[in-house]
């Protein structure tokens, strides 16, 4: 059951350079559009798959530049006996310490026997595929892999169109779930004629094996394929060739008629039922087709909750938040580009890492992050962001950038969820209150890595700074909205925190005259965000807040706090 332990890419399409190790198991490769995800799968496939030849063109290289060859290079581990022996590859075994990521030319004790399969294509666009051993080139020797362990090491691949896997044909995975073969040739005949029913009662002796497993998947997968699953003749076959036998449900209909999500959630079943050969398997944007739990049956089938032994080596890229809730953190990859070349780091399955991506998997899938200390943050951001696009500026979504609430209470608590997101090389900005100012030396961490944090002014918390920052006109809007949300709340809360001094009535009152003190502003603060009865203590109520009463005043209020909702948006910009 081969593996692939590293990976290297130069100059292929988008990636200028990629060196990675993969795990034996799930590698679901998240981050950005645009990333390299899918050209980490593409290289995979043209390298290892069981193809002659491959075409390419000058928008394969990097930056189109075909002065600089394609190369993508595979160490295959894991190898079959038979690959192993002197008289096959002899000169071609190396040695690998996974642990050291160390690659010896011969094989040592203690090494990973290994095989290294290179692509490489220069500006004639002509592909090669050669093994690659020092010793072999000091004797001028070059070799390949043999056709046979090419088919047998191939991966498969999961996407629109794999339902080529649903027939018995070169490189399918029906012909690796058993060595039964079924001899169409007599039939064919009678195909011609009026035979698909009797070929088809001849193949579930000549297949039964095969079919059997093919119905036991589907029935665990929750695929219909009917009381049994059959293999009669493909009625669109032209020729009688490869793909002439064909899996068909019990009435007849071949399987491939499937909607996207069956025949891709099946093919992922069988994959794991195949014994022979590799078990490698390559999906791109994985929740294609499948609703959220089609999509946990998929992980599923390939083994997402066997970490221990891994029965199938997965290369995956998804955007789907439910893919990433369902996976752990050390079956995720991010996939960064920077400026010495393209990384993929583990996310790591450390407590506050795996919590984070429970609660916060969108941000995960994002470019940047903004983490705000609670609810009432994310929903100021939110609603001046949906004013915003009003006005025709882009969103905060089509930036790229994501929102975590971190949940208030411990002030460091918005630099812990930080360092998660740093250290997979996300950009990060904090934006927080101040009335509980946090740990000086995590706050300088957390700048010395590159982030940045927006504070409320003078220990206040946010409502206090909406108060203070407003117009005149915006605090009352703000107080008309919080009177329409909470009525009696408003007003009690405003004679308890003054003590009986004062009534809303009082404040409305001294409005109306054009002004409001710093104390009446104070007050104000203090009585909208008492706990657990905040006047806008939610993401909704702040949002609209935001949207319909702070954004439009934003231009008549404080400068200080426009400066600094002007500092948070351009920052989500760069």
């Amino acid at each position: 059951m081969a593996r692939i332990r590293k990976v290297e890419i130069a100059n292929f399409r988008g990636i200028k350079q990629l060196s990675w190790c993969p795990s034996p198991g799930i590698n679901c490769l998240i981050g950005p559009g645009d990333s390299g995800k899918s050209t980490i799968l593409d290289a995979i496939d043209l390298c290892l798959g069981a193809r002659r030849s491959a075409q390419f063109s000058d928008t394969d290289f990097h930056c189109l530049d075909i002065t600089s060859p394609i190369s993508i290079t595979l160490t295959l581990g894991e190898l079959e006996a038979s690959m192993m022996s002197l008289d096959g590859y002899g000169l071609f075994l190396r040695g690998y310490f996974s642990e050291l990521d160390l690659l010896e030319d011969e094989p040592e004790h203690g090494a990973e026997v290994v095989l290294t399969l290179n692509l490489s294509v220069a500006s004639d666009l002509e592909p090669s595929w050669t093994l690659l051993s020092d010793r072999a080139a000091q004797q001028g020797v070059t070799k390949s892999l043999a056709w046979k362990d090419r088919l047998a090491l191939a991966p498969t691949r999961i996407g629109t169109y794999s339902d080529y896997n649903l027939s018995w044909q070169r490189g399918s995975v029906l012909n690796r779930i058993s060595e039964e073969r079924a001899d169409a040739s007599v039939v064919l005949v009678q195909a011609a004629r009026d035979a698909r029913q009797t070929f088809g009662d001849q193949a579930e002796q000549q297949l039964g094996a095969a079919l059997g497993l093919v119905k036991m998947t589907a029935d665990e997968l929750g695929v219909s394929v009917g009381a049994k699953a059959r293999a009669l003749l493909d009625a669109h076959s032209v020729s009688f060739g490869a793909g002439t036998i064909a899996l068909h449900n019990e009435a007849g209909i071949p399987l491939r008629g499937l909607g996207i999500g069956s025949t891709r959630l099946l093919i992922a079943g069988l994959q794991r039922k195949a014994q022979a050969g590799a078990s490698i398997v390559l999906s791109d944007e994985l929740e294609y087709g499948l609703e959220p739990h089609r999509i946990t049956r998929f992980l599923g089938s390939l083994g997402a909750k066997e970490a221990e032994k891994p029965p199938i080596q997965a290369f995956l890229t998804t955007h789907s938040p439910v893919a990433l809730r369902e996976l752990s953190g050390d079956q995720l990859c991010v996939v960064r580009p920077t400026l010495a070349g393209h990384v993929v780091r583990d996310v790591g399955r450390a407590d506050d890492i795996q919590s984070t991506i429970r609660l916060y998997p969108e941000a995960f899938l994002a470019r940047s992050v903004i983490i705000c200390e609670g609810a009432s943050e994310i929903g100021l951001i939110r609603g001046l962001d949906l004013y915003r696009v009003s006005q025709g500026v882009p969103s905060l979504m089509a930036l790229g950038v994501g929102l975590i609430d971190s949940g208030g209470g411990d002030a460091d608590r918005p630099y812990q969820r930080a360092a998660v997101f740093q250290a997979l090389g996300y950009r990060v900005m904090v934006v927080r209150d101040d009335d509980k100012p946090p740990t000086a030396a995590t706050e300088q961490a957390f700048l010395q890595k590159g982030g940045q944090f927006i504070a409320w002014n003078d220990g206040r918390a946010l409502e206090d700074e909406l108060f203070h920052s407003l117009s005149v006109n915006g605090c009352l809007n703000l107080i008309k909205f919080a009177h329409s949300l909470h009525e009696d709340l408003v007003r009690s809360h405003v004679v308890t925190v003054s003590n009986n001094t004062a009534s809303l009535d009082s404040i409305w009152a001294e409005a109306q005259g054009g002004s409001l003190s710093a104390d009446t502003r104070t007050l104000l603060g203090k009585a909208s965000r008492i706990r657990k009865s905040g006047w806008f203590k939610s993401i909704s109520w702040m949002e609209e807040a935001a949207r319909t009463v702070i954004a439009p005043d934003l231009m008549n209020g404080n400068q200080a706090f426009t400066a600094k909702m002007d500092r948070i948006f351009g920052w989500a910009a760069q």
